[in-house]
């Protein structure tokens, strides 16, 4: 076995038990998951997490923590190892339970976690140095872990229960005094110290708790927090749980229950979520709803609530619960045993809705296996920078298989890249999208701010295109051109009519661009040299799988369908182009188009 401890440090451990036999080969546990389909049907959940953490214990114990050498930057995975293999040691029915190999690895890890920690109580993460909350990240793994330490009457790992407790007290150090870069780290940091003082009580750590609380928790009308985000919504409603349990604290619980409800309505029927909407890294990424899954099982449990029982059942139902939920999430259940109850199964949801988040600008309908997103909720002025809403989709449109992953439009109207919707107008079934965008000219500076050496202030022009040492701010704009983009979407049995019209000056090229899954078949469009599809005239299909999507009429007016993104994007040789089957529609302004999609 690699990585055992010398036998000094053995015996260091104290009264470690030598119970537990370690199986030679745990494959089966894959081949349980994969072949035996129809026990995997009736055994119960227990067993399934109990079998895949145990899978994830050899995986961990055959493996260096730091194998290429190179100082550790992510101790996260360092963490999750101390959790998943502490849940296996002190379950009565796991093949490791109580294994000295396993107790080894689990101090290896502690140690490392204690070699590493500043004097603070904080670890690096990245780029963020001595960061309180990637620590407080950190303790959302350690504190489970010591619960379970410490609910071993016997103190077999006693020695693993204080190295635990001396690396939680360091960091709750940090989580009483250090600081947050954004809007979850608040409650992230809250949901650690809420842990830490259920172990090691300490009044301050309650009094610094509250001092973020009185901040209040930002939830907009559509059930959304300040960030829209996917990734870090699952994050807060994680520790406002943990809040709610652990500091007597229920009201935290109808801001999750508006949160979990929103992301009903945001999950695509394969566990996609919908985060154009984000403000975060994820408005550009593809994440599965399996984040939300204890949050999604604690609340049905707790509420009885219909939807949330549906939505453990849909999580259960994909093939990230097999890989990512039963091989770490045995800890959890231990530690919250209320997670163990049954789940209720009687529930009918309709998969039949139409859904507008107003305050978001943001609507979604589904009618059977056709799923629906508008989006036009952009931040203005509009910048790609993390905390802003930048997504130029504004149409997506799935059905089954099928999947139009997202729809822009762009105009060479002085290179200001793509359409961003000014909001959503709703007006029965129609949903309205408009945005003006604005270029200018300037006019010479008057004598006021002239200065004969020409050395003017560094500043943006008035348009946001680009700086220049010209003073903008200082000048009159002039021959001022404004081009006006309106779409109106209606949406009738799970089919789209769209229809397009661009004002402004004549003769300004106009780009509708479709950008469907890798791999979809798209018939009736020509393709060029670029891999590009134009559809000229009539409809184009596009399938994927057994399902198919057909767009249309086409129009080809031109074939410039480079630099869509902006100036900005141009400058930087960088482009928001994604990997998929492009199908294009062309023309010039004045331009006025309509097309379907069913």
């Amino acid at each position: 076995m690699k990585n055992q401890m010398n036998r000094g440090e053995f015996l260091r451990l104290g009264s470690l038990s030598l119970a537990g036999v370690l199986v030679s080969d745990l494959a089966f546990a894959n081949d349980f998951f994969s072949n035996n389909n129809s026990e995997k049907e009736d055994i119960q959940l227990m067993k399934k997490l109990i079998l895949g953490n145990d899978a994830r214990v050899k995986s961990i114990l055959n493996k260096k923590f730091n194998e290429s050498g190179i100082r550790i930057s992510n101790f996260r995975p360092i963490a999750s190892a101390i959790t998943i293999c502490t849940a296996s040691l002190l379950n009565s029915k796991s093949d490791f339970y109580k294994s000295k190999p396993v107790a080894e690895k689990i101090n290896e890890a502690i140690d490392i976690l204690l070699k590493e920690q500043y004097s603070d109580g904080t670890l690096d993460a990245g780029g963020n140095r001595q960061s309180p909350p990637d620590t407080a990240f950190i303790l959302e793994y350690i504190c489970p872990a010591a619960v379970l330490l410490n609910k071993d009457k016997q103190r077999d790992f006693a020695v693993l229960q204080e190295k635990l407790k001396k690396f939680i007290l360091n960091a709750g150090e940090a989580m009483v005094t250090g600081g947050i870069h954004t809007p979850n780290h608040r409650w992230v940091v809250c949901g650690a110290l809420a842990s830490i003082n259920s172990l090691y009580p300490d009044a301050r750590y309650l009094k610094r708790i509250d001092q973020w609380l009185a901040e209040g928790i930002y939830m907009n009308a559509d059930g959304q927090f300040s960030e829209r985000s996917g990734i870090y919504s699952a994050v807060i409603d994680k520790a406002l749980i943990n809040m709610s349990k652990l500091l007597h604290k229920p009201e935290l619980l109808d801001i999750v229950n508006k949160n979990l409800t929103t992301y009903f309505y945001y999950t695509e029927p394969n566990g996609d979520l919908v985060t154009v909407d984000s403000k975060r890294q994820d408005q550009f990424m593809n994440i599965k709803v399996n984040k939300f899954y204890l949050s999604y099982r604690y609340m049905a449990i707790r509420t009885k609530n219909p939807i949330f029982a549906y939505m453990v059942k849909v999580i259960e139902s994909l093939p990230e619960f097999n890989s990512e939920i039963l091989c770490d999430s045995l800890a959890f259940f231990m530690e919250t045993t209320e997670l163990q109850k049954e789940i209720p199964t009687d529930a009918k949801i309709a998969n039949d809705f139409e859904k507008f988040f107003a305050v978001s600008n943001l609507a979604r309908i589904r009618r059977g296996k056709t799923s629906v997103t508008l989006f036009g909720g952009n931040d203005k002025p509009l910048q790609i920078v993390s905390g802003r809403s930048s997504n130029p989709n504004f149409l997506m449109f799935r059905k089954g298989d099928a999947i139009l992953k997202y729809m822009r439009l762009s105009t060479s109207f002085f290179r200001l890249g793509y359409f961003s919707s000014d909001g959503i107008v709703k007006e029965g079934n129609k949903y309205i999208l408009k945005e003006t965008k604005e270029g200018d000219y300037y006019q010479p500076l008057e004598a006021p701010y002239l200065k004969p050496d020409g050395d003017y202030k560094l500043s943006p022009s008035l348009d946001g295109r680009f700086w220049n040492k010209m003073d903008f701010d200082s000048r009159i704009k002039s021959n001022v051109k404004t081009q006006t983009t309106v779409i109106e979407i209606t949406e009738e049995n799970g089919s789209l009519n769209l229809e397009f019209k661009v004002d402004g000056p004549p003769n300004v090229e106009v780009t509708i661009e479709m950008c469907f899954n890798e791999g979809s078949v798209v018939s009736g469009a020509d393709r060029d040299e670029n891999k590009n599809y134009f559809l000229k005239s009539g409809f184009a299909t596009i399938a994927g799988g057994t399902d198919t999507i057909k767009v249309g009429q086409g129009k080809c007016e031109h074939h410039s369908v480079e630099n869509l993104d902006s100036e900005e994007y141009t400058y930087h040789q960088g482009t928001l182009r994604t990997a998929g089957e492009h199908v294009y529609i062309t023309g010039f302004t004045p331009f006025k188009h309509t097309m379907t999609i069913s």
